[in-house]
């Protein structure tokens, strides 16, 4: 019942519209999609990404940019506090939605409810 509940409230995710567990792990992470763009003047489209929550309470995003490159950002408490990158990382929230900047021109859109544990 548990990984129902899970799988309905990621579902309802527009950002994360796919819920899978991947061979070989613990059946934590999510699949799908989210609105990113990789360089400043790039409009925003639907990159795959791999949501990961972690036994000791903080969670990755991976997104895949294209050109094998995948950008990794790392959340502790639902607020994202560093990224793979060496770049300034700045975040705004809004609405339901947690906008991730990272210098030069980065922009990944997160909505809040997928980084809330269940």
């Amino acid at each position: 019942m548990f990984r129902l509940a899970l799988a309905v409230t990621l579902l309802s995710s527009p950002a994360l519209a796919q819920v899978a567990s991947v061979a070989g792990t613990d059946g934590k992470n999510a699949l799908g999609k989210v609105p990113c763009a990789a360089n400043a003047g790039d409009p925003m489209q639907s990159c795959n990404a791999e949501l990961r929550h972690h036994d000791d309470g903080t969670t990755t995003l991976a997104v895949a940019l294209g050109g094998g490159k995948v950008r990794n950002i790392y959340f502790k408490d639902g607020a994202p506090e560093s990224s793979s990158s060496t770049s300034k990382m700045t975040y705004e929230t809004l609405g339901d939605l947690l906008v991730v900047y990272i210098e030069p021109g980065e922009v990944y859109e997160i909505p809040k409810a997928a980084l809330t544990r269940q």
